[in-house]
C-alpha cells in the first residue's frame, strides 16, 4: 500500500504523505467489535502523568482483534478496514457461524480468500498453525510468547520474524529486532509478513497533525531553566554541559537497561545488539 503526496500549498503540506486507503473495501467498523476507548492522556490509576506529551486527539474506539484464533476453517475474508490503534490493517473475517471477526491483514491477502487455522493447514500466508507444524525458514508474523495466551510479538505494519530452528519442545525464532529466543513449539504464529509496509515512509509533516494523533509539544532539555531540568540553563546555545545525557529525574538518559523481565534471559538465545544477552 503506497503513500499519497499533496499539494504544496504550504511549507507543512510540501513535506507532508499520507497513507493511500485506497486497498481498504470498507470505511465504517463493525459494530459488534467496537468498544469505546476512554482518553487518558498518559495518567495512571492515581491521576499522576506517567507518559508525557500525551493528550487531546481525535476519538477513536478499539476494535476487538482476535490474536488468538487457533482454531478457525475456511473463514472468508470479507473486507480490509483502518484501525487508528494500530499501524497494520485488519481484515474482517466471516465466520462459519455466521460471526465475524477482525485479524491483522498480512501482504497478499484477497477478498474472497478463506483463512484456516490449526494442525492440518495448508502453509499459506495469513493460516495460523502451531510452531512445531512450520517448516523451518518460514516467515512469520502474530507469534504468541505463551501457548494460548495470543499473538505479542511481530505485529506491527511490515513486521515478520523467522522460524530458524527446531531443539526438543522449543524452537528458536528471529525476531524483527534481530533477538533469536526460544518459543514453546506449542504457540501459534501466522504465516506470512503483516501487510500496510509502506507505513514506514509517511511523513506526518506539521505539528498540528500531531496533535491529532494525540501528541502533546515536547520541549528540549536544554532549552529549560536549571530548575527544570538537567540540562537547562547556561547563555545562549549552550550544550548540555554533562558528562552524559540526563532525563529530567537525573538518571542517564542513553544506555541504562530498564528491561526489568529478567526470568525470560535464558530463552534468549541472541540480543539484538551484538549477539550479547
Amino acid at each position: 500500500m503506497a503513500t499519497r503526496t499533496v499539494k504544496p500549498n504550504t511549507g507543512a503540506r510540501r513535506n507532508m504523505s499520507f497513507a493511500d486507503f485506497s486497498k481498504l473495501t470498507r470505511k465504517k467498523p463493525e459494530k459488534s467489535l467496537l468498544v469505546s476507548k476512554k482518553q487518558k492522556a498518559g495518567r495512571n490509576n492515581t491521576g499522576k502523568i506517567t507518559i508525557r506529551h500525551r493528550g487531546g486527539g481525535a476519538k477513536k474506539h478499539l476494535r476487538l482483534v482476535d490474536f488468538r484464533l487457533d482454531t478457525v476453517e475456511d473463514a472468508k475474508i470479507v473486507a480490509f478496514e483502518y484501525d487508528p490503534n494500530r499501524s497494520a490493517r485488519l481484515a474482517l473475517l466471516q465466520l462459519n457461524d455466521n460471526t465475524k471477526a477482525y485479524i491483522l491483514a498480512t501482504t497478499g491477502m484477497k477478498i474472497g480468500q478463506t483463512i484456516s487455522a490449526g494442525k492440518e493447514v495448508e502453509i499459506r500466508s495469513g493460516n495460523r498453525l502451531k510452531l512445531r507444524d512450520i517448516p523451518l525458514g518460514s516467515t512469520i508474523c502474530n507469534v504468541e510468547l505463551q501457548a494460548g495466551s495470543g499473538a505479542q510479538l511481530a505485529r506491527s505494519a511490515g513486521a515478520k520474524a523467522q522460524l530458524a530452528a527446531k531443539e526438543g519442545e522449543f524452537v528458536q525464532v528471529k525476531l524483527p529486532s534481530g533477538e533469536v529466543r526460544y518459543i514453546h513449539q506449542d504457540c501459534h504464529a501466522t504465516i506470512g509478513q503483516i501487510g500496510n509496509l509502506d507505513h514506514q515512509n509517511i511523513k506526518i509533516g506539521s505539528a498540528g497533525r500531531r496533535r491529532h494523533m494525540g501528541w502533546r509539544p515536547a520541549v528540549r532539555g536544554k532549552a529549560m531553566n536549571p530548575v527544570d531540568h538537567p540540562h537547562g540553563g547556561g547563555e545562549g546555545g549552550s550544550p548540555i554541559g554533562l558528562k552524559n545525557p540526563k532525563t529530567p529525574w537525573g538518571k542517564p538518559a542513553l544506555g541504562l537497561k530498564t528491561r526489568r523481565r529478567k526470568y525470560s534471559n535464558s530463552m534468549i538465545v541472541k540480543g539484538r545488539k551484538r549477539g550479547k544477552r
